[in-house]
């Protein structure tokens, strides 16, 4: 029989903090800062004036995309039940946040 393996939970914020801080022998007030920093200059790139991407570089890329509105559509067939019509409400204009990963990143998880 094989053995179940237990599963790992993600590090807390307080567990990466500690980690990172003992690794380059900061305090952890100052790698609190720097993550900080980090989230203040992602939002700035991210918000209204900025590029609309941000790229963490070796390891991610954040980009924001706008998504149209799309107009409200009445009978229309139901996939799920042949022969019967639909109303599909209309949705309205979105902004979504998609993340990609760059190859260091990938090439870490194989």
């Amino acid at each position: 029989m094989a053995k179940a393996v237990a599963k790992k939970k993600p590090m807390t914020k307080s567990e990466l903090l500690n980690a990172i801080s003992s690794d380059t022998e900061l305090t952890r007030r100052d790698v609190s800062a720097v993550l900080e920093s980090l989230s203040t200059h992602i939002s700035k790139s991210l918000g209204r004036r900025g590029a609309g991407s941000f790229t963490l570089p070796g390891l991610l890329k954040i980009e924001k995309k706008k998504v149209p509105a799309r107009r409200a559509r009445k009978n229309v067939p139901n996939p799920f039940k042949p022969g019967e019509m639909m109303d599909i409400p209309a949705k309205p204009a979105t902004t979504k946040i998609k993340l990609r990963a760059l190859k260091n990143l990938k090439e870490m998880v194989i």
